[in-house]
């Protein structure tokens, strides 16, 4: 092949160029929604110290236009926001509290205006008012039972006739139901779906599974029931929904301690698969709402294989872009401290900003992508 010139070069050079770099997992297909919880608004209800309605200030919290400007800086483009719907609505089927929609209103506006998507997150765990000492499992406040499923529709219907203006919203409909009948949830999700499409709101639409949610658990049959068998009559009339999964590597799942089942390094590919193969036997979509490992387990000693087992767990994910959206780290927001999965940097928006927490240089190489274009066009 002949060339003259800054266009002398070779065919096969350039081949081999390219096929280096597909073969790179840098070229993964990158997922639509990459981003962090950015937590706050749901705090102030512990076991046995339950604040609700509870004193913004003192018990809870929304993050700032600090945060959204941070980790957009860094390529992020989703948060989700978990909110206590007590808090939103204090009483059921009342009007939304002025005050606390507005803080609401201030951070997703904000938010989206800056080209983010926002998550509004429910984080009741499919319960209103608990039992102050079991406020995850309580069977007091559970929706479907005490509170009937047409209080949850009508929690939905007023956020979607609120937001169904800006498409930059998801409505992600609870945090990790758990205890309770999976067909029971099924219906739940099911009046809330209708109360959104009924409103004129075509967004997308997050749907939780039982048990807390866990990707690992989507096959088992607690509960009467399997996800992976009742999440299928999931209906909507607007066909835009996926379904959201939770997974943390330690051996309860629970994200409750530092530690990496037999520090596995492929521990959060193990964990996604069954509900993976599952999307794609159904042609169905799915988000991971929570993941995290610790930042003390991204390092160089030889147990810190934390950063090896999100980079697998992400790989696995854009390799399989065709039915995964996309993922929000667990946690950042104000008021972490040095919680272990905080990807929070310290001193957030003063002049003494500090440095960004070990995770974040992770998540980075996942939230860039290099096109073949600019790279040939070198060679021009």
């Amino acid at each position: 092949m002949e060339a003259t010139g800054r266009y002398d070069i070779s065919f096969l050079s350039l081949i081999a160029v390219i096929f280096l770099l597909s073969s790179s997992s840098v070229l993964h297909a990158r997922l639509k929604y990459m981003g962090v919880n950015l937590a706050g608004a749901e705090f102030g209800v512990w076991d046995g110290n339950v604040n609700l309605p509870g004193i913004y200030g003192t018990d809870y919290l929304y993050p700032t236009s600090a945060e959204v400007d941070y980790y957009m800086s860094k390529g992020m483009n989703t948060f989700r926001l978990p909110f206590r719907w007590e808090r939103l609505q204090q009483a059921l089927f009342a009007a939304f509290d002025t005050d606390e929609l507005n803080r609401m209103d201030t951070f997703v506006n904000y938010a989206t205006g800056k080209g983010a998507y926002v998550i509004i997150d429910p984080h009741n765990f499919h319960r209103y008012s608990p039992d102050s000492n079991n406020h995850q499992s309580s069977t007091q406040g559970l929706i479907g039972s005490d509170v009937p499923d047409t209080a949850f529709a009508d929690l939905w219907g007023k956020l979607a006739a609120h937001y169904k203006g800006n498409a930059r919203v998801i409505f992600g409909l609870m945090n990790e139901p758990n205890t309770m009948e999976t067909a029971d949830l099924v219906t739940s999700e099911n009046a809330a779906i209708v109360a959104i499409r009924a409103a004129g709101a075509s967004n997308l639409i997050l749907v939780s599974g039982n048990q807390w949610s866990g990707a690992w658990a989507w096959n088992e049959t607690w509960y009467n029931g399997a996800n992976a068998e009742h999440m299928l009559n999931i209906v909507d009339s607007g066909n835009n929904f996926a379904f959201e999964v939770h997974q943390y590597m330690d051996d309860d799942y629970s994200g409750g301690s530092s530690d990496i089942t037999n520090n596995d390094l492929t521990i959060g590919v193990t964990r996604l698969t069954n509900f993976t193969d599952w999307l794609k036997t159904h042609g169905l979509k799915g988000f991971l709402g929570e993941f995290a490992v610790a930042n003390s387990r991204i390092g160089d000693a030889a147990d810190d294989v934390g950063d090896e087992v999100i980079d697998n767990m992400l790989d696995y994910m854009e390799e399989n872009s065709d039915v995964w959206l996309g993922w929000t780290w667990w946690a950042g927001g104000p008021w972490w401290g040095e919680y272990q999965f905080t990807l929070e940097p310290t001193d957030l928006g003063t002049p003494a900003q500090g440095k960004d927490r070990a995770a974040m240089a992770v998540l980075k190489q996942h939230l860039t992508s290099i096109s073949l274009v600019p790279i040939y066009l070198l060679f021009l």
